[in-house]
């Protein structure tokens, strides 16, 4: 019996999806390939290491147009087609393909989540191109709820507004944080943190909301006589500018670490109390995940997407306005001074993240794969 033939289309190798294709090839159930526009793109330092990939792979072509690259399918143009393809969207590269799938016979879905209006700006013929996109699609894959609604708002009908919900590497996490529990002390002296010390992970840039993370450090600085600390992990264009700004504002016990790659995180998040995530409008926000497998009580915003199914407000973290650095404030002050919440909400948030491994993404990769292909084509298409 011949297997499904599944193309996953995505912009970059990024780290989170090189772990859940491995998971889909070593459970063997599909005939599965990935496709990718390049190795890397602008604002991200992810290392790239092909050797450890264990599924087949291609790096698509590419032509100038207009300035700018554009990435062409054609392997959607040759005998040997996918019987489906999942891909992004928001690129033409992506609706190239999406257009010559579709003349070709193959069943097509888009990787769907939720965006915020302060990330992303709302164009009319952006909003009417997707309104006649989504409705023809075979289906949407999306990571929670908000994803869904987020599809359904655009013509997809529920019964084709499928959920595959992100996972990360668990095992790296726990036991990577394990092994630096005795080095903690000593990491902790080498960046100068002391006391109760707050992190964030991820880029260093105006749409994360870090301009109002150190409002709130700062006001917290001053309000309490304990000592407390913030790492700040990652790098991006405003990096300078908080360097600058934390100077200029006599912060004390700011350690800036650069980015680091996967294999060094948990080590970092095991520098850590607390896991503080003021983004402006994150689709969804991975390192929340990674925090929580550390162990870790999170302060998020409601602008990550599918934040409520992570965070059970007052039980493993909080979840506060964004753009608020008064409520950021105050949830951080509660955690700094109370070390048995601190405790109790870390030990509440590796309850939770426990099952979601790249594991459990392939299961549920394949479940989503053989209901699209067992549906009917929508609107009767190539009846």
């Amino acid at each position: 019996m011949r297997l499904p033939r599944v193309v996953y289309w995505n912009n970059i190798p990024s780290p989170y999806m090189v772990e859940r294709f491995n998971a889909v090839a070593r459970r063997g159930n599909l005939d599965f390939q990935a496709w990718f526009n390049a190795r890397l793109e602008p604002g991200r330092s992810w290392a790239v290491d092909e050797s450890t990939w264990e599924f087949p792979y291609r790096y698509l072509s590419s032509v100038a147009v207009d300035g700018r690259r554009l990435s062409v399918p054609t392997p959607l143009l040759r005998r040997d087609l996918p019987d489906l393809l999942v891909s992004l969207y928001a690129e033409p590269s992506f609706l190239l393909g999406w257009w010559l799938a579709r003349r070709r016979g193959v069943r097509t879905a888009f990787w769907c989540e939720v965006t915020f209006d302060r990330w992303v700006r709302r164009r009319q013929w952006k909003e009417r191109l997707k309104r006649s996109i989504f409705p023809g699609l075979d289906a949407t894959l999306g990571s929670g709820e908000q994803s869904r609604a987020f599809a359904r708002r655009y013509g997809v009908s529920p019964e084709r507004a499928l959920l595959l919900p992100h996972v990360i590497d668990v095992a790296h996490f726990v036991t990577g944080r394990e092994k630096a529990m005795h080095s903690r002390d000593q990491a902790r002296a080498e960046l100068g943190l002391r006391g109760v010390t707050f992190i964030y992970v991820g880029r260093m840039w105006w749409g994360k909301g870090l301009g109002h993370l150190l409002d709130a450090f700062s006001a917290l600085q001053r309000r309490t006589q304990e000592e407390v600390s913030l790492l700040l992990v990652g790098d991006g264009p405003e990096e300078a500018h908080l360097r600058t700004r934390t100077q200029a504002e006599g912060l004390r016990n700011v350690a800036f670490a650069g980015f680091v790659q996967k294999p060094e995180l948990p080590r970092y998040y095991n520098m850590a109390d607390v896991f503080v995530f003021p983004t402006l409008g994150d689709p969804y926000g991975l390192v929340v995940d990674e925090a929580m497998a550390c162990s870790l009580p999170v302060i998020s915003t409601s602008a990550a997407g599918e934040i409520g199914d992570r965070i059970e407000h007052g039980v493993n973290g909080y979840i506060v306005p964004p753009e608020n650095s008064a409520a950021l404030l105050d949830r951080m002050e509660r955690l700094a001074r109370d070390p048995e919440l601190r405790a109790r909400m870390g030990e509440a948030s590796a309850r939770k993240i426990g099952g979601h491994t790249p594991e459990r993404w392939a299961e549920d990769f394949e479940r989503a794969v053989e209901r699209i292909l067992s549906m009917p084509e929508p609107g009767g298409r190539g009846a």
